[in-house]
């Protein structure tokens, strides 16, 4: 599998750790999380053994969990809450076509 061991999110150093789920709390809930506190996305390492393609369900989660960076570091993730259907928010469109160049480096 290659999974880099850091990512740069819009400017700032995340690392990519993985996990058991018996090392982690909060992947008895999830597959993965993204940790804003410490800038750390972590991946669950034992998922369930029946999955077909590994590496893509890895990747998948991965992706997942950049977003939610990507939000955060972008100050998206403040107030959300506020408007209905953010994702199809103005502001939602605009932060997409100027940050897209950005995001496809990810």
């Amino acid at each position: 599998m290659n999974i880099k061991k850091t990512v740069d999110v819009l400017g700032t150093k995340y690392k990519i750790v993985f996990h058991n789920r018996t090392e982690d709390a909060i992947l008895s809930q999830a597959d993965g999380y993204c940790d804003w506190s410490s800038k750390t996305i972590v991946i669950c390492k034992d998922l369930d053994s029946n999955i077909g393609d590994i590496e893509y369900a890895y990747k998948k989660i991965l992706r997942h969990e950049l977003t939610h960076a990507i939000l955060h570091e972008s100050g998206l993730d403040v107030c959300t809450g506020e408007t209905n259907a953010w994702a199809l928010n103005e502001e939602m469109v605009d932060f997409l076509s100027i940050q897209g160049p950005k995001l496809y480096q990810i």
